[in-house]
């Protein structure tokens, strides 16, 4: 493959400062390191330092956390989307936004190529190879863990001590683990055996439901358009917002989920996830809904979630499909406006009020005391026809 210039999607690690050194030997032509802030915890500098010290013709360090809460959270979370009901998609939220913002810094570099430290195995490799598809087709795209030999951990080793790479001398931990604002997921090492349960020193976002609070936290989030807006009636910017719901739902020990999922490439994978903001976020935007959705449009809505989901997960992001699903999703948004009361306890987000101005729920039609506006005897005839094909088929079974 006849390459000029490289952009590699560039963590710091042992295995994409490997590939920066790759790269360059393999291919005889200048890399840049690009490093997404999705709102991981890192040492930028450093990560800077040792792209440049690897090899590197330049680092780009790009701050994403904004854009990653507005425009890929935020519309999920209007759509509920979830995966075999469970998984609320942090990791595969993450990949297409990556890789939107690897093919525009390639395109202001003038690169001809993309790289990616994704394995073979797994999930990523689709989502941002599609990604870089649906954005730009011409660029071409090199997947070292599909190619190399080096086809281990003490192969990786032996290369970065060969080429002066530095390699972490701390004790490798037992497990993988991926970080954004969303979530962290832990998989691989230990947590391989669906058995093992997980070492709770590995958690990172959330206290464990044992040791949070004895006493009841509240809270109060206000949606407009199903998006939220404010937290106990101050009006909070998307990307502060949504930082403050992970620390509250943290605190309380809430978003823990350990999980054996469907890989789109055939296998299951255990992962285990802390997903605490999030999973606040989509029980209170749930609640709301209950008042302010009407029954048909809810039941539309919800039978297209697995899907909207599964494209997501799968790495469909920029699919036509996709776009498709989520004008649909967010058109039935339009009433979603209100208040939702929470109260977090140990672990459980609980709903305990809910209020909106676009309410559906009538308490005059409601009630169980004497009212005015409903007719129970009406209750008959509906009865009736809707049994009626019960009727005639007891019939002919007799």
């Amino acid at each position: 493959m006849d390459v000029k210039k490289i952009v590699l999607a560039y963590s710091g690690g042992l295995d994409t400062s490997v590939i920066l050194t790759w790269l360059t030997e393999q291919y005889d032509c200048p890399v840049v390191a690009y490093s997404a802030n999705i709102g991981q915890e890192e040492d930028w500098d450093a990560v800077e330092k040792k792209g440049m010290a690897t090899g590197a013709e330049k680092v780009i360090i790009s701050d994403l956390k904004k854009e990653f809460v507005e425009e890929y959270i935020f519309p999920a979370f209007r759509a509920n989307a979830i995966y075999e009901g469970s998984y609320l998609l942090g990791t595969s939220l993450a990949r297409p936004l990556i890789a939107k913002e690897q093919v525009r810094i390639a395109a202001e570099e003038g690169a001809d190529a993309v790289s990616h430290g994704a394995t073979g195995k797994g999930n990523d490799q689709v989502r941002f190879e599609l990604g870089y598809i649906g954005l730009d087709p011409k660029l071409k795209i090199i997947a070292p863990w599909r190619t190399w030999d080096l086809t281990s951990r003490t192969k990786l080793v032996e290369y970065a001590q060969k080429h002066n790479i530095p390699v972490p001398v701390t004790k490798e931990k037992p497990y993988s683990c991926d970080e954004n604002l969303l979530h962290v997921s832990y998989e691989g090492g230990i947590l391989e055996n669906p058995w093992n349960e997980p070492d709770a020193s590995m958690f990172k976002m959330t206290v464990s439901p044992e040791m949070a609070p004895d006493t009841p936290t509240y809270i109060e989030i206000e949606f407009k358009n199903g998006d939220p807006v404010a937290i106990d009636g101050v009006v909070m910017e998307p990307l502060a917002l949504f930082t403050k719901l992970n620390k509250v739902a943290g605190a309380n020990g809430i978003g823990r989920l350990d999980l054996v999922e469907n890989r789109f490439v055939g296998m299951k994978s255990r992962g285990v996830y802390e997903t605490p903001g999030g999973t606040l976020l989509r029980e209170s935007h749930r609640a709301l809904e209950s008042i302010t959705l009407d029954r048909e449009v809810m039941k539309i809505r919800d039978s297209l979630i697995p899907r909207y989901a599964e494209l997501i997960y799968n790495g469909f992001w920029f699919s036509p499909e996709r776009e498709l699903l989520q004008a649909t999703m967010d058109a039935a948004q339009k009433t979603v406006n209100g208040t939702v009361r929470m109260k977090l306890y140990k672990g459980n987000c609980i709903t305990v009020g809910r209020k909106s101005d676009n309410s559906l729920y009538q308490e005059s039609f409601a009630t169980f005391e004497e009212d005015m506006v409903y007719d129970q005897g009406d209750a008959t005839g509906f009865i009736r026809l809707n049994g009626l094909r019960l009727r005639i088929q007891a019939l002919q079974n007799k």
